[in-house]
Parts: C-alpha cells; sequence; structure tokens
C-alpha cells in the first residue's frame, strides 16, 4: 500500500518547482494499476510467438502438437517391453534409475537434417549402453532442408551406425508432423514417399540394415497419400498417445514399437515393443 502523505509531498515538490505536467506523470504513475507480464500495450498487436529453433525438435514434438493425448494404455507389460525415446531435452538421463523401473531398450535422437547433433548424445547413447539396455538412434527428418540420401548419409556419419553386437538396434527415421512450418514440408505426397525411400536405401546400402520408421498414422495418410510400400522391409514405431496404437498405416500389418506417452516417469516419453526382451535382442542382432 502506497504512503498518501510521501504522494502528497512529491506532488508539493513537483508543483513548487512549476512541473505541473511531471507531478500529473508522477500520481498517475503511482496509482497506474500495472498489466500483466508479457501483455503488449493497450491498442497493440500482440506478440507472435517464435518458431522453435531448428535442431530442437525430438520424437513425438509434432505429434503431441497435432494430435494430442488421447487416454493411456491400460493392463499390464507382459507381452511387451518398456522403453524409452530420449533427446537434448532431457540432459543427463538418470539410466541406472530407469533401468531399475523395468526399462530394457532405448533410441537417442543423434541428428537432425544435416546441421544438427545431440549434444547429449555420448551420456545418454553410451549411458544406456553401461546400464544393460539395447539401444539405439534416431534421426529426425526435414524433407525442406536436404534430399532423404544427403540426411541419411548425415545420421550413418554421426550416430546413427549399425553393430552387429546384438545391443544396438537399427536406426530410426523419425518422420512425423513438421514443428517449423508447413505440415508435410512443403512437399506433395509423392514427392515424400520418394523422399523417404531415398532415406531407408541410402542407410541400407551404408549400414546393412533396413531403418525404422517411426511415424503417426494420420501424419501418414495426409502427407504420403498412405502410401504402402515400406510395410514390407522397415520395421514401424507408431506414435499414439492413447489407449492402444489405433489403426496402423498402409502396408504395415503390424507395429513393433509403440510411443504411448510423453508424460511417464523419469524421463517423459515412454515406448512399448510389442514383443518379449528377446525379441528386442533379435531385432538387435539383425
Amino acid at each position: 500500500m502506497r504512503n498518501p502523505t510521501a504522494v502528497a509531498d512529491g506532488r508539493i515538490r513537483m508543483l513548487a518547482t512549476g512541473g505541473f505536467l511531471a507531478a500529473l506523470s508522477l500520481l498517475s504513475s503511482l496509482y497506474a494499476v500495472p498489466s500483466s507480464a508479457g501483455e503488449p500495450p493497450p491498442g497493440e498487436p500482440p506478440v507472435a510467438e517464435e518458431s522453435p529453433a531448428r535442431g530442437s525438435a525430438y520424437m513425438g514434438m509434432g505429434v503431441l502438437a497435432h494430435e494430442g493425448v488421447q487416454g493411456r494404455p491400460t493392463g499390464t507389460r507382459a507381452a511387451q517391453t518398456e522403453g524409452v525415446d530420449v533427446s537434448s531435452h532431457q540432459g543427463d538421463v538418470d539410466w541406472p534409475a530407469l533401468w531399475k523401473s523395468g526399462v530394457k531398450w532405448a533410441y537417442v535422437k543423434a541428428t537432425e537434417g544435416t546441421s544438427y547433433q545431440n549434444p547429449k548424445y555420448g551420456q545418454q547413447y553410451d549411458g544406456s549402453h553401461d546400464v544393460g539396455m539395447i539401444r539405439g538412434a534416431y534421426h529426425f527428418a526435414t524433407p525442406d532442408s536436404s534430399s532423404g540420401t544427403a540426411q541419411a548419409d548425415y545420421f550413418a556419419d554421426h550416430g546413427g551406425a549399425w553393430t552387429k553386437d546384438g545391443r544396438t538396434l537399427p536406426g530410426v527415421l523419425d518422420i512425423e508432423w513438421n514443428p517449423y512450418g508447413s505440415a508435410c514440408y512443403g512437399k506433395t505426397p509423392s514427392q515424400m514417399v520418394s523422399w523417404v525411400r531415398d532415406f531407408t536405401e541410402r542407410y541400407r546400402a551404408r549400414t546393412g540394415r533396413a531403418a525404422v520408421v517411426y511415424t503417426s498414422t494420420n501424419w501418414w495418410k495426409q502427407c504420403t497419400g498412405d502410401h504402402a510400400g515400406f510395410g514390407a522391409a522397415n520395421p514401424l514405431w507408431i506414435a499414439r498417445y492413447a489407449d492402444s496404437p489405433g489403426p496402423l498405416p498402409a502396408g504395415w500389418a503390424y507395429h513393433t514399437m509403440w510411443q504411448y506417452t510423453s508424460t511417464g516417469p523419469i524421463v517423459g516419453d515412454h515406448d512399448r515393443f510389442n514383443g518379449t526382451l528377446e525379441q528386442v535382442t533379435a531385432l538387435a542382432e539383425g
């Protein structure tokens, strides 16, 4: 609460020196109601939110923004194996805690486009391996920035390579709603199919493994025209924050992995492998 004596004294002093307008300004500032933080002055247009910086995307970012949360899985994990996916957003991950909670496999963001590398990749990729997890790397695709071939090469050269050691999962192509602009990155369905084909073919040529395709059914239908040509070779990682994986994209009779929540314990993004731990190992072994 303001002291009225102090206000009056200030007003008298200002008037005594001939500063009538300054005195009015002083009184106005003392009794004005402050506006809420971040709000523009009256009559000014609102300030537009800035787009996220390139490189800041993570698995499921676009899915969550476009499709939201539709429920949580129920039942047990008896026929499935718990996993997580992480990026620089998680910082240094507490891998021992995740292991104790029942998480047995992990994917780590390695790259995005042809210029971004996850600065936390070492702690996350090596840390998950060190506690006993089977782990792999993923690439966040930006089809509007360079070709599928170029991005597959960048991924393979910067953390996305595969080793036949029984502990390394094949690389993942994370292809989803564009967090930076046009949902389909400015491409027609046929152009998008060609881009995905270029990436997957180049990745297989470089590593000897078929890349896993991470996507949502809604994005796949809109941006590839529900193309059915990848299911025979590329395992599917479906993204849907709901009580079930739901309908799958054309060409896949079943999913291999399912990202079911972005609010799980410890790191947020949790996944289920559609099978036992032995089947996770079999995928790693190729």
